[in-house]
């Protein structure tokens, strides 16, 4: 035998679309690098944001500029007229609240809200008895959502209420859950979506919402009680009246107005939400459900309501968004035959409401580099209905079968190998 029949053939050169598919060494990435939800991901995944991250921004130079005002132009005043020590100190006090404040700002906006985790797969359809039945209607619609009801009776503190069912999360949200139209995700508890602080106020940063817009409300105040004191000193000193002071200190009266008007915008917001914490409601149902009508079953007394909100631990989130996943898991689902499709227990497990879109499409090209690996050069002569089970001087793992399948029917070889049949079945 000659040196060239005895050397092994090169290994044929896969695509990097085969490559990824087949390729288990294929290195993986982070769960916040394949998120299907709208956020906006810092530092590697640790902060997430909502889509809207850059309103946060303008958030912020809406807090900070009056106190810069405030403490280059007023407090020069208010540390002469009053003793040094404790003129220094309005300033200061000033600073470090502001200081708080934009720290509890981003407790709200850079955490998880309360995203409740996509489903890989729709939820089993409750069984009514007759599976045969359910087994003909799955066999009719493989590769389709099993008809599940739209919504579910849940029963909370003893009275029953109605769960919705999410088709881009694919599952029946839990209680007081709600999807956000903004963000994409189901969020636990849901109040709003705040485009304020760019995020959606959920079961884990509503607490920090709150304390977020009552500061601000009580810095507001402080801002513009100090202000009106510096008026104040003016007219004492000049002997003028509050107009003449006005004209010497313009500064002053811009935040008076300013402070003024935000106070009434975050303090209004304050109160309303001091009257939900109370009666245990959020945004999204006071408006939608109008508990005041009609039995509310979260309310448990205005004492066990504020324990709630205040007094209890924040639960951790239930998404690691720094996890490493598999780039194939989030990127490309397994395909499906129609051998398969028609067993009821693979369809319950490989079903992706998402599979057209999210997958990567390999090209039908691309079918001859599978062909190579497998060792399967097809010959024109040979019938295409010979059995693929079979083992020769290869073996073909079950993900090679099940690629090898999805290709056949998706570019027509499962067609031409019917027709191919049936001639030889013919007279």
């Amino acid at each position: 035998m000659s040196a060239a029949a005895r050397a092994p053939n090169p290994p044929p050169q896969l695509s990097d679309s085969n490559r990824g598919i087949i390729d288990p060494s294929r290195p993986s990435k982070r769960l916040y690098q394949v998120w299907k939800g709208s956020n906006r991901f810092f530092l590697r995944g640790r902060l997430i944001f909502g889509p809207d991250v850059s309103l946060l921004v303008f958030t912020v130079f809406l807090i900070i500029t009056p106190v810069i005002l405030f403490a280059v132009f007023v407090s020069e005043r208010l540390v002469n007229e009053f003793q040094h020590d404790l003129g220094c100190l309005i300033v200061a006090i000033a600073v470090v609240f502001t200081v708080y404040v934009i720290c509890i700002l981003f407790l709200t906006s850079g955490r998880d809200p309360g995203i409740i985790p996509r489903s890989a797969h729709p939820p089993e359809p409750e069984d009514d008895g007759d599976g045969s039945n359910r087994s003909a209607d799955w066999a009719g619609n493989y590769g389709a959502i099993p008809n599940l009801p739209p919504t579910k009776d849940v029963l909370v503190n003893g009275i029953i209420i109605k769960v919705k069912y999410c088709h881009t999360c694919m599952l029946y949200r839990p209680p007081r859950c709600s999807h956000c139209s903004i963000c994409n995700n189901c969020v636990e508890r849901f109040d709003h979506h705040c485009p304020w602080v760019g995020q959606c106020i959920g079961k884990r940063n509503y607490r920090f919402f709150f304390m977020f817009v009552s500061s601000t409300t009580l810095l507001c105040l402080y801002v513009f009680a100090f202000c009106w004191v510096n008026i104040k000193k003016i007219m004492d000193a000049y002997h003028c009246n509050l107009w003449r002071a006005f004209m010497r200190s313009p500064v002053s009266g811009i935040l008076i107005l300013y402070t003024f008007l935000g106070a009434w915008f975050v303090g209004g917001l304050t109160t309303f939400h001091l009257y939900l914490i109370y009666t245990n409601q959020t945004t999204y149902e006071n408006f939608r459900y109008h508990y005041d009508g009609k039995l509310n079953p979260y309310n448990r007394g205005w004492a066990q309501n504020v324990m709630e909100i205040f007094f209890t631990r924040i639960p951790s989130s239930k998404n690691h968004f720094r996890a490493k996943v598999t780039e194939d898991s989030s990127t490309f689902n397994p395909p499906v035959s129609v051998h398969h499709a028609l067993s009821p227990d693979m369809a319950k497990t490989s079903l992706d409401v998402e599979m057209g879109s999210k997958r990567q499409a390999v090209a039908a090209e691309e079918f001859e580099d599978i062909q190579n690996q497998m060792g399967l050069e097809r010959c024109r002569t040979q019938p295409e209905h010979s059995n693929w089970g079979e083992k020769g001087n290869w073996e073909i793992t079950p993900d090679i079968q099940a690629l090898a399948d999805e290709f056949q029917m998706e570019h027509g070889f499962a067609d031409r190998g019917r027709t191919h049949g049936s001639h030889l079945i013919g007279p």
